[in-house]
Order: structure tokens, then C-alpha cells, then sequence
């Protein structure tokens, strides 16, 4: 990504309807609130001008970030994006953060409320450190941007810094605008969307024999004395690229592979399966294209990878496994039933979705490879970040919703091509009570692959 001068976009996005992801992570958040949220931050080891961080606010606000959910009141048409009415002002706390705080720092930028209907979706805080540097962070909500869509903004915004905020000629552009005949938009789309629903259905019967991967059932026991609110267990780590890919080749692996052998291994040594399990990992993948005005373009593709207690996970087998994963999920004949009935997700009613919600799992292990996206969005007007952090967030909630939902791990994966930035969340309070307990499994796993890790 070039950051050097703005880009120039394509005619703007007429009517930009909601996709089946938006419309499931707005519903989530109707019944959830905040529970999940993604985090782009910064560390710089010199201060960085406030009035810098003002401007690329200014940018942000009127970029492709900011947008809200406009509905409609025609049956089965979906919402669509509007420019944004509103959005949280610029955060910038007045206590320096110390070396052993900044995790902590971090972690409390989540805790916001978002409101998908005025816009406000992000949040951009700053705080200078003990040590004279800055940090910097930007929470999404992940009903209006994946990962790929905060960089996009981002990197649209960092090139516009010496520009004037204009919706109009940057990436906000492609927002969306309102329909000229919304009765008539609508009637149509809603008309679209059935007739999707019903390929949906017919296709999802066509392939009712195909099958994911099962998850393993959590284990109840043991079950720790723990609050009745819980934060999960997370840390940042950073390694050197050249040993990682390393590693990768000497075991007959990608870079790829050795992230996803890292996230079941620590999965089997916390005891959350046992010898010989076959657990599912999910890795998102990004469908987005230049100029693409969807908020959430990325599929998720999942696997089996075989957990053997005491071995290293076998990296030839996790590519075996993603080749063949990939190859099925491009032929929508083998592509499972579920993933065909997303028109019919995106028309159920809210207290049907409530019912589900009750039995819905979280991902036991997930594990996103953003390859070298922090290089693109390090400079801020010549001040280069010592390291780029892109991450979900688990917000603090009930112990009792983790233990239920049964969440597990989550790494993020990212580098400037010289260095590997892994940040990596236990959200199962039975096995990852603490940071300390986390860092421990981690600390293990990275030595049975002859890894050096910099833990923050």
C-alpha cells in the first residue's frame, strides 16, 4: 500500500446494500452489544503531535470508515450504508503509560459503546508513554469494517493528512448514497433477496451431504473460582521473520501453517482437547477488491488439524488440509449447506436469530494471517511506528457467556517484512485464567519449534 499521495477512486457507490456478514454482526450486536471488536494500534518510540493524531481524525471521520446503517421498512429488503452522522471524538488520556501498562492500555480501548445507527463505529485514542514514545490506537466495530477495511481507510486517511476532509473525493466516497426512488429500490431489492433465498435453499439441499469440520465439545472440568466478569487472557509477541520462516521450511510448512500449528498447539497443551483430537481452526480469508465498498469482505475457511500430545503439529499435513479446504469452498457443489443459506439468515426476524444465539459456538481456534500489512499504515507524516498491531478483541463479559459460547484461541498474525507481530487471546477462563497462565502455554510452544519470542 502507497501511502505517498491520495488515491483517486472510481464514480461514487450509488446504493451500497448491507452484506450477509454486516447484517449478522449488526444483529449480534443488537443482542450482545460490544462483545467482539477489532484493534488496529500503534507503538512509537518518540512523541507524535496531537494535532497529527487531529487531523488523521478529521480524515477518518469522512472516510470509509464512516458509515451507519440506514434500514428500510419494505420486508425482506436489505439495509443499506449511509455517510456517517456522527463519530466518537479523538481520545487522549493524560497519564503517561508505563512498559508493563501497555497491554492493559490497550485492552481498556475496547471497552466503548458503538451505535451502528449514527455511525459511531470507531474510536481513535492516543497516550503518551513513560519512556517518551506514543501510543496509539483505533477500535472498530466489526458491523461496519473487517480487517481489510480498516487498512483501507486507514491507509486512505495517512495519505490525505496535508488534503481537506472531503467524503466527496476520498475513500467515503464509496460509502454509499441514497437510492433515487427508495420505495421502488427497495421493493426491487426485496424481490432479489427472495428469489435469493430461494437459490439459497436449493442449493444448501443440493449439498446437505457436505460436511465442516466438527469442534470439540469444551470440557466442563475443571471449572476455576473465578469472577462473575471476566477478561480474556491476551498478549502481544513479536519475532524475527527470518527465524519464523525458518522454522516453517525446516518442518516442511508455510508461514501460514506454522500460525495455525501454533494456535492448536497451545489449544492441546491448555488441556481444552485431548491426545489424538481433531480441532477445528477457521481462517478467515479476504474476498476484498480495489475499491470495494463492503464493509465485511472476508469468507472464513475451516480445517482439522490432529493434535498429538508431547509432538510439534505436523505442518505438512495443515497444508494438505488448507489445499484441499480451498479447492472444495471455490465449487459451490461442495461448498456445505450452510454457506448456500445466507439470504435466508440475513430475513430472519430477530427473535428467531435469539434462539439460535442460545446454542451458537465460538470459534475453538482461529487463526488470521494478515500477511505484511503493517508496513502500509506504519508512517504517520514521517513518524515511523516501531511496531504495527491488528488484533480482535474478546471484550469483558460474563465467565458464564465464555464457558457457554465455549470460545478458545485467537491469533493474529502480521509483519513489516522484517518482523513478525502475533497477538494471541485465550478466552477460555478455565485455561487461560491469566496473561501469566497464557504466556507460560505460549512460551512452551514456541521453544518446541526453536522460537525466540519478545513478549510486550
Amino acid at each position: 500500500m502507497t501511502l505517498t499521495a491520495p488515491a483517486i477512486f472510481a464514480a461514487p457507490v450509488a446504493v451500497n446494500r448491507l452484506t450477509a456478514d454486516d447484517d449478522l454482526f449488526l444483529k449480534l450486536h443488537s443482542l450482545y452489544g460490544n462483545a467482539l471488536v477489532n484493534q488496529l494500534a500503534w507503538r512509537f518510540d518518540e512523541p507524535v503531535d496531537p494535532e497529527l493524531l487531529a487531523r488523521f481524525h478529521a480524515q477518518l471521520a469522512q472516510g470509509f470508515l464512516a458509515r451507519r446503517v440506514r434500514p428500510t421498512r419494505v420486508p425482506f429488503a436489505r439495509p443499506y450504508w449511509l455517510p456517517a452522522t456522527e463519530s466518537l471524538p479523538l481520545g487522549w488520556d493524560s497519564v503517561p503509560v508505563a512498559d508493563d501498562e501497555i497491554l492493559d492500555w490497550y485492552f481498556a480501548q475496547s471497552r466503548v459503546d458503538f451505535d451502528p445507527a449514527t455511525g459511531q463505529v470507531w474510536r481513535l485514542s492516543a497516550v503518551a508513554t513513560t519512556a517518551g514514545g506514543t501510543l496509539v490506537s483505533l477500535v472498530t466495530s466489526h458491523v461496519a469494517s473487517d480487517g481489510g477495511a480498516v487498512l483501507f481507510a486507514v491507509g486512505d486517511a495517512l495519505a490525505r493528512l496535508d488534503e481537506s476532509p472531503d467524503c466527496a473525493t476520498g475513500s467515503g466516497q464509496l460509502v454509499g448514497t441514497l437510492p433515487r426512488n427508495s420505495l421502488s429500490a427497495n421493493i426491487i431489492d426485496a424481490g432479489r433477496q427472495l428469489r435469493a433465498v430461494a437459490k439459497g435453499v436449493r442449493a444448501a439441499i443440493a449439498t446437505r451431504g457436505v460436511t465442516e469440520p466438527d469442534r470439540n465439545l469444551r470440557p466442563s472440568l475443571p471449572e476455576l473460582r473465578l469472577p462473575a466478569q471476566w477478561s480474556p487472557a491476551d498478549t502481544v509477541v513479536q519475532l524475527d521473520l527470518a527465524e519464523w520462516n525458518a522454522a516453517a521450511t525446516q518442518h516442511s510448512g508455510t508461514t501460514n501453517g506454522l500460525l495455525i500449528a501454533l494456535g492448536a498447539g497451545i489449544l492441546g497443551r491448555s488441556g481444552r482437547v485431548g491426545d489424538t483430537a481433531d480441532i477445528r481452526v477457521d481462517i478467515p480469508h479476504s474476498m476484498r477488491t480495489p475499491d470495494d465498498p463492503r464493509a465485511n469482505a472476508t469468507t472464513g475457511l475451516p480445517i482439522s488439524v490432529t493434535y498429538r500430545t508431547g509432538e510439534r503439529v505436523d505442518l505438512a499435513a495443515i497444508r494438505s488440509a488448507v489445499k484441499r479446504a480451498a479447492t472444495a469452498y471455490r465449487d459451490p457443489a461442495t461448498t456445505p449447506a450452510l454457506q448456500h443459506l445466507q439470504p435466508l439468515q440475513m430475513i430472519l426476524p430477530r427473535f428467531v436469530l435469539r434462539h439460535f444465539a442460545r446454542t451458537a459456538k465460538a470459534p475453538e481456534c482461529l487463526c488470521t494471517n494478515l500477511g505484511e500489512t503493517a508496513s502500509g499504515v506504519a508512517d504517520f507524516a514521517g513518524h515511523q511506528a516501531c511496531a504495527v498491531l491488528m488484533r480482535p478483541v474478546v471484550c469483558t463479559n460474563d465467565t458464564a457467556m465464555f464457558r457457554q459460547v465455549e470460545v478458545g484461541v485467537n491469533l493474529s498474525f502480521s509483519t513489516d517484512g522484517h518482523t513478525v507481530t502475533l497477538a494471541v487471546t485465550g478466552a477460555d477462563p478455565d485455561r487461560f485464567p491469566t496473561r501469566a497462565a497464557l504466556r507460560e502455554l505460549l512460551s512452551a510452544e514456541f521453544e518446541s519449534w526453536g522460537l525466540t519470542p519478545r513478549f510486550w
